[in-house]
């Protein structure tokens, strides 16, 4: 692995399971708090709502199924951006999960004059495959106008996943080689691969655990033309195998596998880490920029 480091090509080992993160930041005081905090990443819900109850709907920082927000997502990129410059070496990353194709696609006039401007990871998340545990309460984003939109951005990280149902009481389930072979299907049918942008695979750590294969597969079939990494996620009262997650994680390796879960599993895991900061956020560049290498080399080979 490689960072940008004011010019300069600079190898750094990484373990980006040390990146820490400020999860659902959506609402004006948690952005304030996350931005006075050491945390790496800033990951955020976006949904078709309006502004403190009034006025048109627009992209907003909400969960479904709220729509009332006190927080634009214009402002809430812009807030970042102040920060961002305001505080080199402890910028912040963003992730943007996306909730419905609507409000993505109403949200392209603003990454189209935020993302360019950033010199810093951004990541655009959706869940574009229905997957484990016959998830039905939620509606996959649709993959092709998600990629299609998420062309224009050849910096940003494609966090694709699955829709999932899981909870305190389950045990018995996992991605099933359908649904990994739906993903790659999604990704090869929208040429993804020629653009060389890196992705990751969000995944929900009970079920994660289940499913080393399927997802090593998966990885295996897409990184030869786009950096893959895994982004394990967990909810609160998620039943996790400890033992198994840990085992998949060391099985991908630590600069393979982010972890975006709560700190009661974080220190079950035990994965080593004692701390965060720069180096941690240089991990991030480090992913962002050698994607942007996959795809100039993708481009140079098919101009010549």
């Amino acid at each position: 692995m490689v960072r940008y480091d004011k010019g300069k090509l600079n190898a750094k080992a990484t373990n980006l399971t040390a990146i820490s993160w400020a999860h659902a930041v959506n609402s004006q005081q948690l952005l304030g708090e996350s931005l006075s905090s050491d945390i790496d990443m800033i990951e955020a819900d976006i949904v078709l709502g309006k502004l403190n109850g009034e006025g048109p709907d627009l992209p907003v920082m909400a969960h479904p199924p709220a729509k009332v927000s006190d927080l634009t997502l214009e402002d809430f990129l812009q807030q970042i951006k102040v920060y961002n410059e305001e505080n080199e070496g402890a910028e912040k990353g963003v992730k943007l999960d996306f909730k419905s194709i609507e409000v993505f696609e109403g949200s392209l006039g603003i990454l189209d004059e935020t993302i360019p401007k950033m010199t810093y990871p951004i990541w655009i998340n959706a869940d574009i495959i229905s997957g484990p545990v016959k998830q039905i309460s939620s509606v996959p984003v649709d993959p092709a106008r998600f990629f299609a939109g998420c062309m224009r951005y050849k910096q940003a990280v494609l966090s694709i996943g699955w829709t999932t149902k899981w909870g305190a009481n389950y045990r018995e389930g996992e991605y099933t080689e359908e649904q990994c072979d739906a993903m790659l299907q999604v990704i090869n049918d929208n040429n993804v691969t020629s653009t060389g942008q890196p992705i990751t695979f969000p995944v929900r750590a009970g079920i994660a655990a289940n499913s080393a294969t399927q997802l090593h597969d998966l990885v295996a079939a897409v990184n030869g033309t786009n950096e893959c990494t895994l982004t394990i996620w967990s909810s609160a009262n998620d039943y996790v195998d400890v033992a198994q997650l840990r085992k998949l994680i060391f099985g991908f390796g630590l600069d393979r596998v982010y972890l975006d879960v709560p700190e009661e599993l974080s220190s079950q895991l035990d994965l080593g880490n004692t701390g965060h900061g720069a180096s941690t956020f240089n991990s991030l560049v480090s992913f962002s920029f050698v994607s942007l290498c996959f795809w100039a080399v993708s481009s140079w080979l098919k101009s010549v």
